[in-house]
């Protein structure tokens, strides 16, 4: 069979029905890295599940949704930081589609890349919007005393984003992996991008 297109607007039914479920996803995972007190955020489960599912454009829809709607209900400072779930869908999308998500290593590798493409759009987000801090004290913490060695701004928020974004995008990816992993075959089987996955055993 021909692989569509990972561009397509084509959607099924199931694609469309996993934006709000990608939005369930993202927001369990948040409460739970809330209640937990993780030095992590974990709210892009579902934006990454999304994509490995069906495809970047259906991961960044379930981005940019899951913000909107974060940024209506609880923070509205949300609204800006969708730009980074939109790059979060198409990088974890595009990845896919070229085979980096079929196995383990591969994932982990993927989660890498990733967090580092969200590490480079929220950096600009955070340093207009909170003098390059990002809230997270483990990251702000690096912030104070790289700023204070360097007085460099972007430096400082630089790996103030990379040393909570980049783990907390390799754990995401490879617990949506692992969600993949243990669907029923008939499940993702409903999704354009089920035959991608050529070599998961």
């Amino acid at each position: 069979m021909q692989k569509q297109s990972m561009w397509s607007l084509k959607f099924s039914t199931a694609a469309l029905v996993l934006i709000p479920t990608a939005v369930g996803i993202n927001y369990i995972g948040k409460l739970f890295a809330g209640l937990l007190k993780l030095p992590l955020w974990l709210d892009s489960i579902g934006t990454v599940l999304a994509s490995i599912l069906a495809g970047p454009i259906i991961g960044a829809l379930a981005g940019a949704v899951n913000n909107v709607i974060y940024g209506l209900t609880v923070d509205p400072i949300s609204f800006v930081y969708g730009i980074t779930s939109v790059a979060i869908g198409l990088a974890v999308g595009i990845l896919c589609y070229k085979g980096w998500l079929s196995s383990w290593s591969k994932a982990a590798l993927a989660g890498l890349i990733v967090g580092l493409v969200a590490t480079i759009v929220s950096t600009p987000i955070n340093i207009g919007f909170w003098g390059g801090q990002t809230g997270n004290v483990w990251g702000d913490a690096l912030y104070a005393i790289v700023l204070a060695k360097t007085d460099s701004v972007w430096l400082a928020s630089f790996l103030d984003e990379i040393v909570v974004d980049v783990p907390d995008k390799l754990l995401v990816v490879l617990i949506s992996f692992a969600i993949y992993r243990g669907l029923p075959g008939s499940v993702s089987q409903m999704y354009n991008n089920s035959n991608k996955f050529e070599s998961l055993d």
